[in-house]
C-alpha cells in the first residue's frame, strides 16, 4: 500500500480467507479496509507497514474470514413486523391443533384487538392432525374477538368474528384480483366460509405496526434474523412506503446494519405508474450504497400451497383448475416498459411453470431483457422445473432465474400431494442448471409462515448440499451441490443477480468491505454441522456490525 494512499482504518485477521475467487486468498488471513472498500486481502506478517496510528485490527484467531451473504429476495419488513405483531404457533413447537389454539389463547393475553398467530407454509402437512385449523377451532380461541392464523403468506384461517369484521359472508364474492394473486374463499356444503382464505393477505383489515414503532421493529428485527447469521446484503420485496423511508432514516443515522435494494411492489406498495417514478412518492435522502430502490416486484401468479400457482398441470381434488395468470398482456407490457425507462429492475414473482413459460414468452416479443442491473428476474424459477421447454424459454427471453434452496426443507416434498407425478419431477434440479451454464443464487423468501432458520444463508447452504426435507426424507440427493457451489450461489453469484457482483459477493480490491467471520471453516466440518456454524463477526461496508468474540453489535 503506497504511503499516499495511507494506513487502512480497519485489518481484520482470521486463520484464512475464503475470498470467493477462484485461486486467490489461499495464502492470506484477512482484508486490509480503508472506508467503506476493501484495500487488499493480507498475511499476517505485512500489517505492520499496513497499519497506522489510528488503525484498528480485529484478531479473530484462526476463525476463516469471508464475504457477507447476499441474500437478494426477502421481505424484511414483513418478518420484522410478523416477529414484532404475531403470536408464533409454528410446528413443530406447537405440533397440533390443540396446541396451537393453546397458543394463541395464551399469547391474546398481552394483546388488544386482532389476534393473529403465524404458522408454517404448508401448515396441513406439519400438523399431527393433517389439516388446517378451522374457523370453529379458532372460535374456541375467542368469538369476541377476530382471530386469524397466517399460514404462508397464501392461506389464512379467519374465527366467526374475523369473518364478520372482514365482511365475509355466505354472499360475499372475493375481488377478481389481490396484491398476490387471485383470492378465494373456502365454503362448505352449505356454502357458508369455513374460516380458509387463501391470497387475501393483502386485502383483510389486520392490525399492524404503527408507523411510531416501525424502527424499533427493523433494527431488532433486522439483527435477529440477518445480522447474526451474517447477512450483509438484502433485496428487499416492499410491503409499505413507510418502512422504505424508516430503513433509510436508519441509514442516514449509520443505524442501519445492511446494505438494502429495494424492490417496490406494484400495486402493493405503490401502483406501477408511481413506483416507476419513485422519487416523488419516497422520501430517502441516505446515500446508494446504504439504500436503493433497485425494481419492481409483481406477482404473475400465487402459492402452490394455496393452489394458485399457474401450472401446466391440474392440482389434485379440482375440477381441473391449473392456476391463473395474475394480470392480462398490457400490464406486464407496461411495467416491463417502464422499469426499462426508469432504470430498474423488473423482478416478477412466477411459481408455476405455466406461468415462467407465458412471462418468458411476454419477454422475448418484448426483445427480450437488458443487462446489468436491469435485467429481468424472475423469482421462484428453478424451483420446480417439471419440462425442460421452460428451461428453453428462460435462455429465449434472457430472465435471471432466483431459486429458494430453503424450499426443499420447507415444501419440496409435498408437490406430488398437490399435482401428482408431475411435481415429483425436476425439484430443485441445481445441479443439473449449473451444468448447464445457468448461474444461480440463493435467497430466503422470508414471509409469514417461514421456517424458523429461513434466513440463515448457513442453513440454507446445508439445503443445496444435504437437500433433506421437513419430515427428514431427501429429495433427488443427485442434484446436491459442493459446498463452492453453494457458497458462490449465497455470494457472488447472489450479488450478480442484482448487478452488483463488481462491489459484493467476495473478497476484493475496491469491493465493499462487507466481511463476515465463522466460528469454524466450513470445510473441514461434515455437512450436518454447517447448519450449525454461528457467524461471530461482521463487518458491512466496513463498520462492525456484529462482534460476538467482543460482544458488541451495532
Amino acid at each position: 500500500m503506497s504511503d499516499e494512499a495511507g494506513p487502512a482504518d480497519l485489518i481484520i485477521l482470521g486463520g484464512r480467507t475464503i475470498s470467493m475467487q477462484e485461486g486467490v486468498g489461499a495464502a492470506t488471513h484477512g482484508v486490509a479496509i480503508r472506508g467503506e472498500r476493501i484495500m487488499r486481502l493480507v498475511r499476517r506478517d505485512e500489517v505492520d507497514r499496513l497499519k497506522g496510528p489510528q488503525t484498528r485490527i480485529k484478531d479473530l484467531g484462526d476463525r476463516p474470514i469471508m464475504p457477507g451473504f447476499v441474500d437478494v429476495h426477502a421481505h424484511s419488513e414483513t418478518v420484522c413486523r410478523t416477529d414484532y405483531e404475531t403470536i408464533d404457533c409454528r410446528a413443530p413447537e406447537c405440533s397440533d391443533i390443540e396446541s396451537v389454539c393453546d397458543a394463541l389463547s395464551d399469547g391474546a393475553k398481552d394483546r388488544e384487538g386482532w389476534i393473529i398467530g403465524q404458522g408454517n407454509l404448508f401448515f396441513d402437512r406439519k400438523l399431527k392432525d393433517g389439516r388446517m385449523p378451522s374457523r370453529a377451532d379458532l372460535d374456541r380461541v375467542s368469538r369476541d374477538r377476530p382471530v386469524a392464523i397466517r399460514a404462508g403468506g397464501h392461506i389464512s384461517v379467519l374465527n366467526s368474528k374475523a369473518l364478520e369484521v372482514s365482511g365475509i359472508d355466505r354472499n360475499y364474492r372475493p375481488p377478481d384480483f389481490s396484491l398476490s394473486g387471485l383470492p378465494t374463499i373456502d365454503r362448505d356444503a352449505n356454502g357458508d366460509p369455513t374460516g380458509v382464505v387463501k391470497e387475501m393477505d393483502s386485502i383483510l383489515p389486520f392490525t399492524t405496526t404503527p408507523k411510531s414503532e416501525l424502527p424499533q421493529a427493523l433494527k431488532k428485527g433486522i439483527h435477529k434474523y440477518f445480522t447474526r447469521y451474517g447477512v450483509t446484503t438484502i433485496g428487499e420485496i416492499s410491503e409499505s412506503v413507510d418502512a422504505i423511508e424508516a430503513m433509510g432514516d436508519l441509514a442516514q443515522k449509520d443505524d442501519l446494519p445492511v446494505s438494502y435494494r429495494v424492490y417496490i411492489w406494484a400495486p402493493g406498495t405503490l401502483k406501477l405508474e408511481a413506483a416507476a417514478t419513485w422519487r416523488d412518492h419516497i422520501r430517502l435522502d441516505a446515500k446508494e450504497a446504504a439504500i436503493r430502490i433497485q425494481g419492481i416486484k409483481l406477482f404473475s401468479d400465487g402459492g402452490f400451497s394455496a393452489k394458485s400457482a399457474a401450472v401446466t398441470c391440474p392440482y389434485l381434488g379440482t375440477d381441473g383448475a391449473c392456476g391463473d395468470i395474475a394480470f392480462p398482456k398490457y400490464f406486464f407490457r407496461r411495467a416491463f416498459e417502464l422499469s426499462q425507462e426508469a432504470g430498474l429492475q423488473l423482478s416478477v414473482h412466477a411459481n408455476g411453470d405455466r406461468a415462467q413459460e407465458w412471462l418468458c414468452g411476454c419477454i422475448d416479443e418484448l426483445g427480450g431483457t437488458s443487462s446489468g442491473r436491469t435485467r429481468t428476474r424472475v423469482e421462484h424459477a428453478g424451483n420446480l422445473l417439471p419440462r425442460e421447454r421452460t428451461v428453453e424459454w428462460w435462455a429465449r427471453a434472457g430472465i435471471i432465474p432466483v431459486p429458494q434452496p430453503v424450499f426443499i426443507y420447507t415444501f419440496g416434498e409435498y408437490f406430488p400431494d398437490y399435482l401428482g407425478p408431475f411435481g415429483a419431477q425436476g425439484r430443485f434440479p441445481f445441479k443439473s442448471l449449473l451444468a448447464q451454464g445457468w448461474r444461480l443464487n440463493g435467497s430466503s423468501d422470508v414471509w409469514v409462515g417461514s421456517e424458523r432458520e429461513a434466513t440463515n444463508p448457513l442453513f440454507s447452504i446445508w439445503c443445496c448440499l444435504k437437500r433433506e426435507t421437513y419430515s427428514g426424507n431427501f429429495i433427488d440427493p443427485e442434484e446436491a451441490l459442493t459446498l463452492d457451489q453453494a457458497l458462490r450461489m449465497h455470494t457472488l453469484d447472489a450479488a450478480a443477480a442484482m448487478g452488483e457482483e463488481d462491489v459484493k459477493g467476495s473478497l476484493a480490491p475496491g469491493k465493499y468491505a462487507d466481511v463476515i467471520a465463522l466460528d469454524k471453516d466450513p470445510y473441514t466440518v461434515s455437512i450436518d454441522e454447517i447448519r450449525n456454524l454461528n457467524v461471530d463477526f461482521v463487518a458491512s461496508r466496513g463498520r462492525v456490525v456484529l462482534d460476538n468474540i467482543n460482544m458488541n453489535r451495532l
